[in-house]
């Protein structure tokens, strides 16, 4: 019933040395290097566009579609759970880092292979069951990866950047990696992206390219040695130990309704596209990489709000502001689906709103590392995931519901979701209150 306990490290100040000085400048400008690193690669994979793409040039479903915002959650929240234990004990955080985003640039790298010598681009019926298959699991593979990736990552921000820096780093971070990915994807996705067939095996080969550089920049980071220590245990003692987090704390609880709440409106992700390339848009794969732009630029401009908004107001405004913001995207997507008298290229301002996905999930982490004791940063982070991917778990669901009542009913009904995850912000405590 108790947290887990931690005899051999007593200090619970909210950053160690190293966040402070030198060595604390050198690694913030280390980390936004990763990030900015990563965001390059991420873009030629954007799961709200390029991902579902390739489920539908396979002639997938919309049940199958509807997979892909599961296996994307299911592995970035049950990974952290499993392996919390290991990087709180791991002397130095940075060798997770470093694994995890090894093995995403292998897994992109296998897929572009795969597109490259085994005919995906010409497979028939039998063969694109097959590829939709092999891809699943290894879009499954990534995301496991993703997940301890993501636990690494928040672990080192807690323990080398000071609480009030995170939001300039997400700012930094968000903003240069948006623009740099934005760049490439306007240079290399048209030449990849055909209105009827998208040869994604560069596409894929670009994303493991620059997620192995992500990786060997993480060994450039000056992380001190930690001395924690935690008994194992079996997998259900580490739900349990969830459960008991979030039993013990009635804030935490509250945090767990607005990400469960909010996380529905990821179930939407691989069907923005689909309505857009619907007979009520018209619009085609052409379309793609001003969506992914779109997207990017739409992270860049809620960063460039959220950053300097969470260090001067706290990440509890931040939340209010976002998560009322994201409730707008089906709601806009279906109005702009229905007006005649619009171009349908203003769909993109979807795509837009869709961009404050990340922003949000990085403010609801960075408001865990506000009201966590640091020793117990991943033991709440690996419960907030977990919490992430209750909602994901129906995602199939609601892509087989698209295809049985249309887009309107379901999309309206997780906006009204998500704005019921608004008004539970306004219950969250303000942990800088309390400092």
């Amino acid at each position: 019933m108790h947290a887990p306990q931690n005899p051999k490290s007593t200090d619970d100040a909210p950053e160690s040395d190293e966040s402070n000085g030198v060595a604390g400048r050198y690694n913030f400008v280390v980390l936004i290097v990763y990030q900015v690193v990563l965001r390059i690669g991420w873009i030629f994979k954007t799961e709200s566009v390029i991902m579902p793409a390739v489920l539908d040039s396979l002639g997938g479903p919309g049940w199958l579609r509807g997979c892909l915002p599961m296996l994307n959650r299911f592995g970035q929240s049950i990974t952290p759970l499993l392996i919390a234990r290991q990087v709180k004990i791991a002397p130095r955080k940075k060798w997770a880092q470093f694994l995890s985003s090894a093995v995403m640039s292998l897994v992109f790298g296998t897929l572009a292979a795969i597109w490259h010598f085994g005919g995906a681009r010409r497979a028939d019926e039998s063969q694109a069951v097959v590829l939709a298959a092999v891809f699943l699991l290894l879009y499954a593979i990534f995301f496991m990866a993703n997940g301890a990736n993501q636990l690494s990552l928040n672990t080192l921000l807690g323990k080398l950047i000071v609480p009030t820096s995170r939001g300039r780093m997400m700012l930094l971070a968000n903003v240069l990696g948006s623009i740099f990915a934005v760049s490439a994807a306007a240079v290399f996705l048209p030449r990849w992206l055909a209105p009827a067939l998208a040869d994604f095996r560069w596409v894929f080969g670009t994303s493991a390219l620059f997620f192995a550089l992500a990786a060997v920049s993480t060994i450039l980071l000056r992380e001190p040695g930690d001395n924690y220590e935690q008994p194992r245990s079996p997998v259900r003692e580490k739900i349990r130990d969830a459960y008991n987090t979030l039993a013990a704390d009635a804030n935490f609880r509250r945090l767990a309704l607005v990400a469960v709440l909010f996380d529905s409106s990821v179930m939407l992700f691989p069907h923005y596209q689909a309505l857009a390339r619907s007979e009520r848009v018209q619009l085609d794969m052409t379309n793609m990489m001003q969506w992914v732009v779109a997207q990017n630029i739409g992270t860049a401009l809620f960063s460039l709000l959220g950053g300097p908004l969470a260090d001067r107001m706290g990440n509890r405004m931040v939340l209010r502001v976002l998560v009322l913001a994201i409730c707008c995207a089906p709601a806009l997507a279906i109005g702009l689906s229905r007006a005649e008298s619009l171009s349908p290229h203003w769909f993109l301002l979807v795509f837009v709103l869709v961009g404050m996905t990340p922003v949000v999930i990085r403010t609801l982490q960075h408001y865990t590392l506000e009201v966590a004791p640091p020793s117990e940063h991943p033991r709440y982070l690996s419960s907030l995931s977990l919490c992430l991917v209750l909602p994901i778990l129906l995602s199939p669901l609601v892509g087989k519901l698209i295809d049985r009542v249309g887009f309107d009913p379901v999309f309206l009904g997780i906006a009204a979701l998500v704005l019921v995850g608004w008004l539970t912000t306004f219950r969250l405590d303000e942990p800088r209150h309390a400092h």
